[in-house]
């Protein structure tokens, strides 16, 4: 019975240990990401890359709704707001938001974009950027 709490022991730190050391590590992957998307926003601005203003699209792709951002697009459903985060333009259909629009929160950044998605989907967040500033260079 010792034993067996003994072992339960170990396995509940083991666990907690490497859920934090995955905390830490998807951390330091957003502030990197962060670090690229303010690289990009100061480029813009400097090539004086006009900015537009963002809608989002419900996820079956039918409605448009306004977000009040700006920014520039990445891909149809991804975004760096003027205010150097980075922004998700899905979101469920609603009435009331095709009336009034929708806010959207930040988007955690990540390094590479759609990374465990379909085969073809995932790209690096730093080639996106570089292929939006080419885009209009």
């Amino acid at each position: 019975m010792d034993d067996e709490r003994g072992w339960q022991e170990r396995r509940r730190l083991a666990v907690e240990a490497h859920g934090a050391a995955l905390a830490r590590a998807r951390a330091a992957e957003e502030e990197r990401a962060a670090a690229l998307i303010a690289g990009f926003v100061a480029r813009a601005r400097d090539r004086g890359l006009a900015t537009v203003a963002l809608t989002a699209r419900s996820y079956g792709g039918r409605g448009r709704y306004r977000t009040g951002l700006r920014g520039w697009y990445l891909r149809g459903d991804l975004a760096v707001g003027e205010d150097g985060n980075l922004y998700l333009l899905t979101v469920p259909a609603s009435l009331r938001a095709r009336l009034v629009g929708t806010a959207l929160p930040p988007y955690p950044p990540r390094l590479v974009i759609g990374e465990g998605g379909r085969d073809g989907e995932s790209i690096p967040l730093e080639v996106l950027l570089h292929r939006r500033l080419d885009a209009d260079g």
